[in-house]
């Protein structure tokens, strides 16, 4: 790892309390970024933030959903740290688990609220933020998508259809944003995260099994191919859904 390689830069992360959005902050830290973490929880929120060096993390509790939960946050970096390089969209929400003939209608518009419309918020906030000059600043985003975006997987349809919009969205978005600003997505398979517990508890080596690589992925996994995404490394990549996946779907596999 290239510990410098976010000297200097500044970054939000949302749903940052734990599993992957923590080790995504923690990853961009080591790299020599200041970073503000949100989730909706203030004690969690604010025993993670305690993890890290001072004045290296800023944290605000808040629904990823909520205008102005958003506004606080963009005003905070700009008063704090005085620019903004990096967002990562890694709020998501999944309340529901079964089959889409079964599915409670509000539980899918609040999932499409946290996980689509959500990410798209926070980029038309950031980007047209007065303070922050994230266009100018060449700055990066990337948005967390899911292996259930690019194939059906059993009990996640719903929240499946709100990740292939999002990896949609981070198409359109790179298109229309370039060349200014860079807008990639990271696809994970089954991370071992209490998010995705359902998805293995008691039968990981089962799982596991699936995957031309042998094991589930962890939190560093992602979190290091958020560090690259948004690195100068990744200049020249955008519009781009990275998939990280153990090569589960190389032998088709579903989450």
């Amino acid at each position: 790892m290239d510990s410098n390689r976010l000297d200097g830069l500044t970054a939000i992360v949302t749903g940052a309390s734990r599993g992957i959005g923590l080790a995504v902050a923690h990853r961009l830290v080591a790299e020599g970024a200041r970073v503000c973490i949100t989730a909706r929880s203030p004690e969690p929120l604010a025993a993670a933030a305690a993890q890290f060096p001072e004045g290296s993390v800023l944290a605000l509790a808040g629904a990823a959903d909520d205008p102005q939960h958003r506004r606080e946050v963009l005003d905070a970096v700009a008063r704090s740290f005085g620019r903004l390089d990096i967002l990562v969209n890694n709020a998501g929400i999944n309340p529901v688990y079964g089959t889409l003939m079964e599915l409670d209608l509000a539980a899918a518009r609040k999932i499409a609220e946290v996980n689509i419309f959500g990410t798209l918020a926070w980029v038309q906030d950031t980007y047209h933020h007065p303070e922050l000059d994230f266009a100018s600043r060449g700055g990066a985003v990337i948005n967390m998508s899911s292996v259930s975006a690019q194939t059906p997987a059993s009990g996640l349809g719903f929240y499946g259809i709100s990740k292939a919009a999002v990896e949609h969205l981070t198409h359109s978005l790179a298109a229309e944003l370039g060349p200014t600003v860079r807008v990639n997505a990271v696809a994970p398979a089954v991370v071992k995260t209490q998010f995705a517990r359902a998805l293995y508890a008691g039968r990981e080596a089962a799982v596991a099994a699936q995957y031309p690589l042998g094991r589930l992925g962890t939190p560093e996994d992602v979190a290091a191919a958020v560090a690259f995404l948004a690195s100068s490394d990744a200049a020249w990549i955008t519009g781009q859904v990275l998939n990280l996946d153990g090569g589960l779907l190389a032998v088709g596999g579903t989450a």
